[in-house]
């Protein structure tokens, strides 16, 4: 036997690929028959969020919150710094942060969607006309739910899930023009790219094609955000498919992207590896004064004409007569981003 190894091993090369992690908890979950599942649907309508989670076997629905945090992070909740203000545990999480992305302000959300109710609810009024290279549903519920509109501009290879292309989530730049010169600088809030471009099944964009949408937002003084819940994702498919980017880490090129926008919504519930969370991110200091009122008030309250900044605000009492008088996603005047 001991003979006939080393022909064993010729024959049958071993490679054994283990996972960089040890896993130290485990969740039953519930299995069910294909008859099950099927009673389960008809019971539900067909509408798959009528199903309650715990019948749902295999969870295709979203990739929010379904990474596991390292121990790292399990630790980091026990030393975190909980101070009503001050918090030691938020210079940290803004320090992190900035180092990647740049900008100036960093307001803490509890996910993406709500960083977009902020930045839209200040930002976008009705009329307005958002171009994105394929708006999250979120997103676009968010700008529809101030009356105004958003506008998909992925390019044709985008559409075509058959067809071959190595960024088939780049914004098509001669229809932005086009866009802008139809309805107009004024209508246009501001461009945001999608990184990677989620609803247009995560492919990824191209440095060279951010950068020909930031030269347009910059010729027509319009701000660009991202929205860059997959922007890790994004930078190594830049490495992989970009000539020029190949000898570069996903964090230099990260930094490069960024450096070319204005500002960003977040969902760190997935390249961020977390749970729960998201931060919205502006360079804009007035814009970000607004956002910070904005964000501590219900849905239905926002800064008003009277209440300008954090530092001159009138009384509780005052404020919240103002603010009963108008909504977060109507009222004015309403700032340029």
């Amino acid at each position: 036997m001991k003979r006939r190894l080393p022909r064993m091993r010729a024959l049958m090369p071993i490679h054994t690929i283990i996972e960089p992690f040890r896993i130290k908890s485990v969740e039953p979950m519930r299995w069910t028959t294909r008859e099950q599942r099927e009673q389960l649907l008809e019971a539900a309508f067909y509408n798959l969020f009528l199903l309650p989670a715990d019948e749902v076997l295999i969870d295709l629905l979203t990739d929010s919150g379904t990474g596991a945090m390292s121990t790292h992070q399990w630790a980091g909740i026990m030393e975190g710094d909980e101070s009503y203000a001050g918090s030691r545990s938020f210079d940290h999480f803004k320090s992190s942060i900035q180092e990647i992305f740049s900008y100036k302000h960093v307001i803490p959300t509890h996910q993406g969607r709500a960083a977009e109710r902020i930045l839209f609810g200040v930002g976008a009024k009705k009329g307005d006309v958002v171009p994105n290279n394929t708006h999250f549903d979120t997103t676009r519920a968010n700008i529809e739910f101030v009356g105004a509109e958003g506008v998909d501009l992925v390019i044709e290879e985008g559409k075509h899930p058959a067809s071959q292309h190595p960024f088939k989530g780049n914004m098509d730049v001669a229809c932005l023009e086009s866009l802008i010169q139809r309805v107009g600088r004024e209508r246009i809030p501001l461009v945001m790219l999608t990184v990677t471009n989620n609803s247009g099944g995560g492919q990824p964009v191209s440095m060279q094609n951010v950068r020909e949408v930031s030269a347009i937002c910059k010729r027509h003084k319009i701000p660009l955000y991202f929205d860059a819940c997959r922007f890790a994702e994004n930078a190594w498919f830049i490495k992989l498919r970009e000539k020029g980017y190949e000898s570069k880490t996903p964090k230099a090129i990260a930094q490069e992207m960024f450096r070319y926008g204005d500002g960003c919504t977040m969902s760190a519930k997935k390249d961020g590896m977390a749970n729960i969370g998201g931060f919205l991110c502006t360079n804009d200091d007035l814009l970000a004064q607004q956002e910070k009122i904005c964000s501590s008030l219900p849905r239905d309250t926002r800064p008003t004409a009277a209440w300008p900044d954090a530092t001159s605000k009138p009384s509780p009492s005052v404020s919240r007569k103002r603010c009963k008088k108008t909504t977060c996603a109507t009222a004015s005047p309403r700032p340029r981003i």
